[in-house]
């Protein structure tokens, strides 16, 4: 077993409240079908989403951003472009969070790091719908 692959494992044991930075609104975006598919497995997924109007995202009230959420979070599942990273993960280390996930393509060293110093277990361009599926079937 990879140093990776026991890291996976570990976030998704541990986690049951994630937080999906990015979730669009639209069921035609991979946040919101990740998310739903999250859903569907027995995680509470809270929407965060700085550019959204709707009050709710699959049925859960909707934040403008980590620091407004109002109960604890066990991993921060990021769905936004790489250059918007480091402020994200700031607000994770300060809510408290044990994990940040980087979805496909987004990649930020610096803040992986930085996460990784305050204490977080990090996974990055990886997809947690992908990983978990893997996880389920294997």
């Amino acid at each position: 077993m990879t140093e990776a692959h026991d890291t996976i494992g570990r976030m998704l044991d541990g986690t049951r409240t994630i937080a999906v930075v990015g979730l669009s609104p639209s069921p035609n975006r991979p946040s919101n079908g990740v998310a739903a598919y999250l859903q569907r497995q027995g995680f509470r997924v809270i929407p965060v989403n700085p550019n959204v109007d709707p009050d709710e995202i699959l049925g859960e009230r909707a934040y403008p951003d980590l620091a407004s959420v109002p109960e604890p979070i066990d991993l921060v599942n990021i769905f936004r472009r790489s250059e918007f990273i480091g402020p994200v993960v700031a607000q994770a280390i300060e809510i408290g969070a044990k994990y940040v996930w980087m979805q496909d393509g987004v990649i930020d060293d610096d803040a992986a790091e930085v996460a990784r110093s305050a204490g977080l277990l990090v996974v990055m361009n990886d997809c947690i719908f992908r990983q978990h599926r893997s996880r389920s079937i294997a």
